[in-house]
């Protein structure tokens, strides 16, 4: 069927959600710094799991994810989340050597409090997902009960040379199989530092967008990743969407094949105290969510929630306008919960999507 986003999307298929990325684990000593930490919780993610993960335990889609496993007991505690957010985990499997690898990412990160910051760093040294290429999967036999709808994202294209050729390979068989293809620009700059800076970021994610149905990133996604030029714009604030509007006919015009550009809005007054919008532009039109105050408990994760919203609402063939606001309530709704995947119901995302917030402004 084709709804007024423009997208043609299967009614029915065996899958309705596939994935492809890197499975990281989140290392959280919640508000205390890592320099005084004493214990952590342990959040299993990576922003293409965590739409498979989102649509899967809130919305009620079937999910997959396509990605990199290392076997041992960080990877089994990988799988066992995966299976429990009701995911199907397609993988390719890697043998661990005991000592030094290949390994499952880590990220480092605390929740900041009040005045102080969140601090986030890494460990991707000899990850497995940054060994994956071409002709590690077998797509035609993978998508062929039908697939819907196919995400993939920046982060994952920067980890080596061979990971972006393996998503536009993915893309080109999720398309043959009929799927709608998103992609998630996640611009991070340390990640394109050693991966060909900011031109070869540029190279690279142009060329994936020429196999991309619908991109969620924000002005310095577009601008930074995809090197689209703005318009004279002045912004009022964080929450003022005219500098990503701004953007579209320089990006619709640089890939005109793209139906659908979507983002959040935030504006971060403490750690734990956030503005929050969104916007799409869908088709031709402009969608801008509601505005709504956040107490923030942890916010990694929240784009991630947004776009989970966003697709299904499109999938589900709601209005535009109407996808929008699932996705900004699911995204806001993220925010309250630890970990990075969701703990909301659907009913609880359609009640604030409908206004069930106190602290709405209209």
């Amino acid at each position: 069927m084709t709804n007024s986003s423009g997208l043609e999307i299967l009614e029915n298929a065996e899958l309705d959600f596939a994935a492809l990325g890197a499975m990281v684990h989140r290392v959280d000593p919640g508000q205390i710094p890592f320099r005084k930490a004493s214990s952590c919780q342990i959040h299993v993610s990576g922003g293409e799991f965590n739409c498979a993960a989102n649509l899967s335990d809130c919305f009620g889609l079937n999910t997959a994810v396509v990605t990199a496993m290392v076997d041992n007991p960080i990877g089994d505690l990988i799988r066992e989340r995966v299976r429990a957010m009701g995911v199907r985990g397609i993988y390719k499997e890697f043998e661990h050597n005991g000592v030094t690898g290949p390994n499952m990412a880590t990220v480092y990160s605390d929740r900041g409090h009040g005045a102080r910051a969140p601090v986030v760093f890494y460990n991707r040294s000899d990850e497995a997902a940054a060994q994956l290429q071409p002709g590690d999967f077998d797509w035609d036999a993978l998508f062929a009960g039908g697939v819907r709808w196919f995400h993939s994202g920046g982060i994952f294209a920067a980890l080596s040379p061979t990971t972006p050729e393996l998503i536009i390979e993915a893309m080109k068989a999720a398309k043959a199989a009929g799927a709608v293809t998103s992609f998630d620009l996640n611009f991070r700059a340390k990640l394109w530092q050693i991966a060909g800076g900011l031109e070869g970021a540029q190279s690279t994610l142009q060329r994936i967008a020429e196999h991309v149905d619908v991109l969620v990133g924000n002005e310095e996604d577009l601008q930074k990743g995809l090197g689209v030029q703005g318009q004279d714009v002045t912004k009022q604030s964080k929450l003022d969407p005219s500098a990503f509007f701004g953007m579209i006919d320089d990006a619709t015009q640089k890939f005109p094949h793209v139906k659908v550009v979507a983002t959040t809005l935030r504006e971060v007054h403490s750690t734990n105290r956030h503005s929050w919008s969104a916007v799409a532009w869908v088709n031709g039109e402009t969608h801008v969510a509601p505005q709504c105050e956040l107490d923030v408990l942890d916010r990694v994760g929240g784009g991630d929630g947004f776009a989970s919203g966003l697709f299904y609402g499109l999938m589900n063939g709601q209005p535009a306008e109407q996808a929008v606001r699932l996705g900004w309530a699911h995204g806001a709704l993220l925010t309250t919960f630890p970990g990075d995947t969701t703990m909301a119901t659907l009913e609880q995302v359609e009640a604030f999507a409908a206004g069930g917030s106190a602290r709405i402004q209209r």
